[in-house]
């Protein structure tokens, strides 16, 4: 029986975090070649952007990752953004797995970029599949419900939070803030020095920088800067570094998570978790469209807390770790309308679902995306 020849196209290290329960199902899966392709990724210094690789690059190939520049021959092609230059594929099944859900609008914006391409677009939810049918994405697109993939080890028990925090020297008798702050529209300025305060007598603090913070690209590589000189000065606190691609060890780690409009709080809501928002003023792209698709003030009204000042840090923590009755009403309707089966099985549907699709293309007759 011919193989499957499937290609996971990552444009970041970081967007492997969605992908990575579903190719450990696929590596183990004789039905499958599997080979990856990564970007090559840019640090930016002195204006310059330099090439950079990973060394967590080298520790996948040791696992028996291939990776591949080419672009040809594949039967199905997994990204987790849309493609620039799609038609280097030629003829292949197109299957788009979000790196990272939430309420930023990139994703309708992008697929608004290449309206000639057709993905089979793979989303955990209605809200989803409802925000795609208002933005005029389902065009060629086909969407198709099947949960969260990324989330799948949590459901399943694979982090455990003991192990994580010991692991990080931090005390597990403790109730934890995770802080994960997006690069833009982002709040780490305001709250540089009170994230640090408002945690240090009875929280443990972990802060996990969106990976463009890191790389001078997108962002100044001062918001590094700002935490990796405050962090020593705490001992409750640990500043991750830009080599830890993957989040969701840490949401099995956190109590509560603070951010602004990062998707960290959209998946946190999955975990049934209270989180903190920090409310920002509009954002707006610069051709003046919104930012974001729900301005973060709303989002999730009366089942987070919402706060404007890092001052309030000490008492949101508190009011989250023992939220109201109304508050977990809240969070049910939430979870219900964003959120379909959270029962670490998402990527046994979505690898079910791209067989069914490839099969049903005719294997040789897969139309040119």
């Amino acid at each position: 029986m011919k193989k499957i020849k499937l290609l996971f196209k990552i444009g970041y290290v970081y967007h492997k975090a969605g992908f990575d329960p579903v190719i450990e199902k696929l590596l183990t899966n004789p039905g499958y070649d599997v080979w990856f392709s990564l970007d090559m990724e840019k640090k930016r210094h002195l204006f310059i952007d330099r090439p950079f690789i990973a060394p967590v690059i080298r520790e996948w190939e040791k696992q028996g990752y291939r990776f591949t520049t080419e672009t040809r021959g594949f039967d199905i092609v997994i990204t987790g953004d849309t493609l620039r230059n799609s038609e280097k594929y030629g003829k292949t099944l197109l299957c788009f797995l979000n790196h990272g859900t939430g309420i930023k609008n990139i994703l309708y914006r992008n697929l608004a970029r290449v309206p000639n391409d057709k993905y089979q677009i793979f989303i955990e939810g209605e809200h989803r599949h409802n925000s795609l049918k208002s933005a005029g994405s389902l065009q060629k697109n086909e969407a198709h419900v099947v949960g969260l993939p990324k989330l799948d080890w949590y459901f399943q028990g694979k982090y455990q939070r003991q192990e994580v925090l010991t692991g990080l020297g931090l005390d597990p008798e403790k109730k934890t803030l995770l802080f994960a702050p997006t690069y833009k529209p982002t709040c780490l300025y305001q709250i540089k020095d009170d994230i640090f305060e408002q945690t240090r007598d009875e929280f443990n603090l972990i802060v996990k920088l969106h990976p463009y913070s890191w790389m001078g690209k997108y962002a100044p590589h001062k918001q590094h800067r700002i935490y990796e000189k405050r962090v020593r000065k705490f001992s409750h606190a640990r500043l991750l570094p830009f080599s830890d691609y993957n989040i969701v060890p840490y949401y099995a780690a956190a109590d509560v998570i603070l951010s602004e409009a990062s998707s960290c709080v959209f998946d946190f809501l999955a975990l049934k978790k209270t989180g903190i928002v920090f409310d920002l003023e509009p954002a707006k792209h610069s051709d003046g469209q919104s930012l974001l698709e729900i301005e973060n003030r709303d989002f999730l009204k009366d089942a987070f807390i919402h706060i404007e000042s890092g001052k309030d840090i000490n008492q949101a923590m508190k009011l989250a770790l023992e939220p109201t009755p109304g508050m977990l009403a809240a969070q049910d309707n939430f979870r219900k309308n964003y959120f379909y089966k959270l029962d670490g099985k998402a990527s046994e549907r979505f690898i079910a679902k791209i067989e069914e699709l490839y099969n049903e293309s005719g294997h040789e007759n897969i139309p040119e995306v």
